[in-house]
Protein backbone atom coordinates (compact mmCIF):
# COMPACT_ATOMS: atom_id res chain seq x y z
CA UNK A 1 0.00 0.00 0.00
CA UNK A 2 3.12 2.56 0.46
CA UNK A 3 1.73 4.25 3.44
CA UNK A 4 3.36 6.95 5.52
CA UNK A 5 2.18 8.16 8.45
CA UNK A 6 3.02 11.75 9.74
CA UNK A 7 2.61 14.82 11.76
CA UNK A 8 -0.13 17.21 9.61
CA UNK A 9 0.99 20.54 8.65
CA UNK A 10 -1.44 23.98 8.28
CA UNK A 11 -1.91 23.64 4.91
CA UNK A 12 -3.41 19.88 4.98
CA UNK A 13 -5.82 21.24 6.79
CA UNK A 14 -8.42 21.51 3.44
CA UNK A 15 -7.46 17.46 2.48
CA UNK A 16 -8.29 16.92 5.93
CA UNK A 17 -11.68 18.67 6.38
CA UNK A 18 -12.76 16.95 2.90
CA UNK A 19 -11.82 13.64 3.86
CA UNK A 20 -13.58 13.90 6.90
CA UNK A 21 -16.94 15.07 5.45
CA UNK A 22 -16.45 11.54 2.95
CA UNK A 23 -15.23 9.31 5.95
CA UNK A 24 -18.13 10.03 8.14
CA UNK A 25 -20.51 9.74 5.05
CA UNK A 26 -21.22 6.08 6.50
CA UNK A 27 -21.64 7.38 10.14
CA UNK A 28 -24.34 10.03 9.32
CA UNK A 29 -26.01 7.10 7.40
CA UNK A 30 -26.20 4.78 10.40
CA UNK A 31 -27.61 7.34 12.24
CA UNK A 32 -30.05 9.00 9.84
CA UNK A 33 -28.13 12.10 10.83
CA UNK A 34 -26.32 14.34 8.12
CA UNK A 35 -25.73 17.22 10.15
CA UNK A 36 -23.25 15.82 12.28
CA UNK A 37 -20.34 17.43 13.70
CA UNK A 38 -17.69 15.94 11.41
CA UNK A 39 -19.72 16.74 8.72
CA UNK A 40 -20.81 20.43 9.86
CA UNK A 41 -17.35 21.44 11.05
CA UNK A 42 -15.81 24.38 8.86
CA UNK A 43 -12.10 24.89 8.00
CA UNK A 44 -11.60 27.65 10.41
CA UNK A 45 -12.79 25.44 12.55
CA UNK A 46 -10.25 22.73 11.93
CA UNK A 47 -7.49 24.73 11.24
CA UNK A 48 -8.04 26.58 15.17
CA UNK A 49 -8.37 22.68 16.32
CA UNK A 50 -4.56 21.86 14.29
CA UNK A 51 -3.28 24.82 16.55
CA UNK A 52 -4.17 22.73 19.82
CA UNK A 53 -3.64 18.97 18.93
CA UNK A 54 -1.70 16.64 16.90
CA UNK A 55 -2.61 15.98 14.17
CA UNK A 56 -1.21 12.92 12.13
CA UNK A 57 -2.29 11.76 8.82
CA UNK A 58 -1.63 8.98 6.25
CA UNK A 59 -0.74 9.51 3.02
CA UNK A 60 -0.69 7.26 0.07
CA UNK A 61 0.07 7.83 -3.55
CA UNK A 62 0.33 11.73 -3.01
CA UNK A 63 -2.97 12.17 -1.21
CA UNK A 64 -4.19 12.36 2.74
CA UNK A 65 -6.43 8.65 3.10
CA UNK A 66 -6.27 8.80 6.90
CA UNK A 67 -5.92 10.85 9.65
CA UNK A 68 -6.43 11.24 13.82
CA UNK A 69 -6.05 13.75 16.15
CA UNK A 70 -5.25 13.93 19.48
CA UNK A 71 -5.06 16.08 22.76
CA UNK A 72 -3.60 15.41 26.40
CA UNK A 73 -4.75 17.52 29.50
CA UNK A 74 -3.42 15.97 32.39
CA UNK A 75 -2.82 12.59 32.71
CA UNK A 76 -5.45 11.65 29.94
CA UNK A 77 -4.76 11.29 26.16
CA UNK A 78 -8.58 12.68 24.34
CA UNK A 79 -8.12 10.85 20.83
CA UNK A 80 -10.99 11.75 18.09
CA UNK A 81 -11.85 11.79 14.57
CA UNK A 82 -10.18 8.62 13.27
CA UNK A 83 -10.88 9.45 9.26
CA UNK A 84 -10.00 6.59 6.78
CA UNK A 85 -10.88 7.11 3.11
CA UNK A 86 -13.61 4.81 2.00
CA UNK A 87 -11.27 2.65 -0.61
CA UNK A 88 -8.72 2.08 2.23
CA UNK A 89 -11.57 0.99 5.29
CA UNK A 90 -10.43 -2.96 6.39
CA UNK A 91 -6.72 -2.99 5.34
CA UNK A 92 -5.20 -1.88 9.03
CA UNK A 93 -4.89 1.49 8.51
CA UNK A 94 -7.23 2.36 11.48
CA UNK A 95 -5.17 0.40 13.73
CA UNK A 96 -2.06 2.06 12.34
CA UNK A 97 -3.26 5.66 13.05
CA UNK A 98 -4.22 4.68 16.68
CA UNK A 99 -1.32 3.32 17.31
CA UNK A 100 0.63 6.33 15.93
CA UNK A 101 -1.50 8.63 17.95
CA UNK A 102 -1.13 6.64 21.29
CA UNK A 103 2.92 6.82 20.65
CA UNK A 104 2.42 10.34 20.79
CA UNK A 105 1.43 10.56 24.37
CA UNK A 106 3.67 9.01 25.51
CA UNK A 107 3.39 10.43 28.80
CA UNK A 108 -0.05 9.26 29.08
CA UNK A 109 -1.71 7.64 31.60
CA UNK A 110 -4.73 6.72 30.20
CA UNK A 111 -6.66 7.55 26.59
CA UNK A 112 -10.24 8.36 25.83
CA UNK A 113 -12.32 8.30 23.16
CA UNK A 114 -16.05 8.13 21.91
CA UNK A 115 -18.19 6.50 19.03
CA UNK A 116 -21.76 6.32 18.80
CA UNK A 117 -23.91 2.75 19.76
CA UNK A 118 -24.47 1.69 16.24
CA UNK A 119 -20.79 2.25 15.06
CA UNK A 120 -20.14 -1.24 15.45
CA UNK A 121 -17.10 -1.74 12.93
CA UNK A 122 -15.79 1.02 15.58
CA UNK A 123 -15.95 -0.92 18.75
CA UNK A 124 -14.68 -3.63 17.31
CA UNK A 125 -11.97 -1.88 16.18
CA UNK A 126 -11.46 -0.17 19.24
CA UNK A 127 -12.15 -3.16 21.71
CA UNK A 128 -9.68 -5.09 19.72
CA UNK A 129 -7.09 -2.33 20.28
CA UNK A 130 -7.68 -2.70 24.32
CA UNK A 131 -9.95 0.02 24.55
CA UNK A 132 -12.55 -0.85 27.13
CA UNK A 133 -16.48 0.93 27.49
CA UNK A 134 -16.39 2.84 30.36
CA UNK A 135 -19.96 4.91 29.85
CA UNK A 136 -22.58 5.79 27.88
CA UNK A 137 -23.94 9.36 27.19
CA UNK A 138 -27.51 10.08 25.58
CA UNK A 139 -27.48 12.66 23.11
CA UNK A 140 -30.61 12.38 21.17
CA UNK A 141 -33.26 9.77 20.48
CA UNK A 142 -30.66 8.48 17.61
CA UNK A 143 -27.84 8.82 19.37
CA UNK A 144 -25.54 7.59 22.30
CA UNK A 145 -22.15 7.45 22.91
CA UNK A 146 -20.11 5.07 24.34
CA UNK A 147 -17.27 6.11 26.00
CA UNK A 148 -14.05 3.55 26.06
CA UNK A 149 -10.40 4.19 28.01
CA UNK A 150 -7.55 2.17 27.70
CA UNK A 151 -4.66 2.02 30.25
CA UNK A 152 -1.25 4.25 28.51
CA UNK A 153 2.40 3.84 28.27
CA UNK A 154 3.17 5.85 31.74
CA UNK A 155 1.78 2.84 33.40
CA UNK A 156 3.42 0.33 32.15
CA UNK A 157 6.24 1.30 34.71
CA UNK A 158 3.85 0.68 37.79
CA UNK A 159 4.01 -2.62 39.36
CA UNK A 160 1.30 -5.07 38.37
CA UNK A 161 -0.52 -6.03 41.44
CA UNK A 162 -1.19 -9.46 40.60
CA UNK A 163 2.76 -10.18 40.94
CA UNK A 164 3.19 -8.68 44.10
CA UNK A 165 4.50 -10.59 46.97
CA UNK A 166 0.91 -9.45 48.95
CA UNK A 167 -1.13 -11.31 46.48
CA UNK A 168 0.45 -14.22 46.44
CA UNK A 169 -0.54 -14.49 49.95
Amino acid sequence: MGLVISRTKPEDAREILELQKLAYQSEAAIYQDYTIPPLTQTLPEIEAEMQNQVFLKAMADGHIVGSVRAYQQQETCYIGRLIVHPAYQNRGLGRELMGEIEKSFPQARRFELFTGHRSERNLYLYEKLGYQRISRETVSEKLTLIFLEKRGFANSHLPNPESSDDAKN
